[in-house]
């Protein structure tokens, strides 16, 4: 009965792998992640860290300590492993730079301690899904922004043929032109702050800023939206599916272990 525990029985690596990735110690550390965030950014405070600031620095270094136990687990559970994963290259990486030195020439890592937070993405499993999201999304994005960079493009050098000569701050130059369009895009201040000018001096010029914004707007913006929900959920059917097959490995290899077993007990029984 012993011997058939032993076999049984999994490495410690395997625990270890295991233990970190359970919900209450990934829970935890979203938790401790969450907390730091908080003392960062106390340290801004020039109030608190004349009351506390010894406290506080010591409660950031014990999360830094928490975080870099947590990796140095996940390193060891899962050996070569853990640096295949790309979220969890990016939570080695946000460790390792809070555990950099800030001296006076590279003082601008202690600003970047605040990247810890970012490392709720990895944790959280709706946040991965939707970085995910927006990952695979970036070829058809960058089809898209083609075809709007193209748009602008056009939009500019009719503007500033148009529109230049009686509105130079506006559409003196291209790169003026661009920018009023870009404004016009987001519907900031775009009727009374630039269109309604123009047609007092162009009564006719709405015949080319309400095609600009149905195209760019309403039109490019909402192919934008929609190739980001579709990657979105291909990432959460693609989450699917690997949790689908990590299942079946793990029960694959109890069936092989548990095969091991009565082949073992079976060579005891001959013997």
């Amino acid at each position: 009965m012993n011997y058939s525990s032993a076999l049984l029985q999994p490495s410690l690596r395997t625990r270890v792998a295991r233990f970190t990735d359970r919900p209450a110690v990934q829970n935890f550390i979203l938790a401790v992640i969450l907390f730091n965030a908080i003392i960062l950014g106390f340290e801004t405070s020039d109030a608190a860290m004349k009351v506390a600031g010894p406290l506080i620095k010591t409660l950031d270094s014990v999360c830094l300590g928490i975080f870099v136990v947590e990796i140095a687990l996940k390193i060891y559970g899962r050996g070569f492993a853990f640096f295949k994963s790309g979220w969890s290259l990016f939570d080695f990486t946000i460790v390792a730079i809070s555990l950099i030195p800030a001296t006076q020439g590279l003082s601008v890592l202690r600003a970047m301690r605040i990247l810890r937070l970012l490392r709720v993405i990895s944790v959280a499993p709706s946040l991965r899904r939707v970085v995910d999201g927006l990952v695979n999304a970036l070829p058809g994005v960058g089809s898209v922004f083609l075809l709007m960079g193209i748009i602008f493009y056009i939009g500019a050098v009719m503007a500033t043929k148009l529109f230049g000569g009686a509105f130079p701050e506006w559409f003196g130059t291209l790169a003026r032109s661009g920018y009023s369009l870009f404004q016009i895009m987001t519907l900031e201040s775009w009727s009374m702050g630039i269109v309604r000018p123009v047609m007092e001096v162009y009564p006719y010029s709405w015949t080319f800023f309400i095609p600009f914004i149905m195209v760019t707007t309403f039109a490019v913006v909402n192919l934008l939206v929609g190739l980001i929900v579709n990657s979105m959920q291909d990432a959460h059917n693609e989450e699917t599916n690997e949790k689908t097959d990590t299942y079946r490995d793990e029960v694959l290899q109890r069936l092989l272990e548990l095969e091991a077993l009565i082949k073992a007990q079976n060579d005891v029984r001959k013997d």
